[in-house]
């Protein structure tokens, strides 16, 4: 995984660990902020101490005490956090509350515009070149993902099986076991899961990597215990204003990823799709009047 940056230092501090080192007070004033993140998170200090009836000194000692260089960065990993945790209830309470039903459906497009230019502006081209260059060299490609998430493992099982490289998704507890003991470090696997992470997606990277297999993580936050466990992490906001989490950034880029594998090796790729052009065409599958 790349050096972390000041905006992602956040997520290799050992934050209960430097909680320990706080004096009894000091644990005490920080933990409000730790367990309601949402509510402090756009708070400058000066607000935040004053909810918490102590001085802004105070405040900017205790977050250096974590291990945070200053307030902002901070700030950041509450951002992080509140994403982390989040609920579906958070997320219906945070979006729009204008009555008018039009102005509910503006809101969610708006969103979902909003996490896939954060995807374009932080997404590294390179780094999914480099990600096709591994899928068609690895022994087997493992996808590793549950719940809602196990629909974007399906997608892409789908799609990459057209090109003829041999892919599985693990999607239950029992099959991840399974299909993950048999991996070797010829062999990659992508794991999918959001906020928090799901427990068997989680210890099913930790054990493939166990058995040397290179591993993908896909989340969306730096926060995930993705971001400790895989060899890489690429990251495509969820954020929602209604109850269930957008999929719109992680499909897109799951289809950037496709295209990148589909140009890897574009003669093939085009020798492969002729005889699926022929079945698109003619085969028994399509309706015709």
């Amino acid at each position: 995984m790349k050096k972390p940056t000041a905006h992602t230092q956040a997520s290799v501090i050992n934050l209960p660990e430097r909680i320990e080192q706080l004096s009894a007070k000091r644990q005490e004033v920080i933990r409000p902020i730790l367990e309601h993140p949402r509510e402090y998170v756009l708070l400058s200090v000066r607000a935040v101490a004053k909810r918490l009836h102590t001085d802004p000194a105070t405040v900017v000692r205790i977050v250096r005490g974590l291990g945070f260089s200053t307030y902002r960065e901070f700030q950041h990993h509450l951002h992080e956090l509140s994403l982390a945790f989040a609920t579906s209830l958070d997320t219906m309470q945070a979006g729009s509350r204008d009555s008018n039903m039009p102005a509910y459906v503006r809101d969610s497009l708006s969103q979902d515009l909003k996490n896939l230019q954060g995807l374009k502006n932080s997404l590294d081209a390179q780094r999914l070149a480099a990600l096709a260059k591994r899928f068609y060299e690895a022994r087997r490609i493992l996808l590793l993902a549950s719940d809602l998430a196990a629909t974007l493992a399906e997608y892409l099982e789908y799609q990459i099986s057209l090109l003829g490289l041999p892919i599985f998704s693990a999607t239950s507890a029992g099959r991840i076991t399974h299909l993950v003991r048999t991996l070797t470090k010829q062999d990659l696997a992508v794991a999918i899961t959001f906020r928090r992470g799901l427990r068997q997606t989680v210890e099913g990277v930790q054990q493939a990597r166990a058995h040397g297999a290179y591993c993908i993580g896909v989340s969306d936050t730096y926060l995930s215990p993705l971001a400790r466990e895989c060899d890489e992490l690429f990251i495509a906001s969820t954020e929602s204003t209604s109850f269930g989490a957008s999929y719109v950034a992680p499909i897109s880029l799951l289809n950037a990823l496709l295209a990148a594998c589909a140009h890897y090796r574009r003669p093939h790729t085009l020798a492969l799709l002729k005889e699926i052009a022929e079945e698109q065409r003619k085969g028994f599958r399509w309706y015709t009047s």
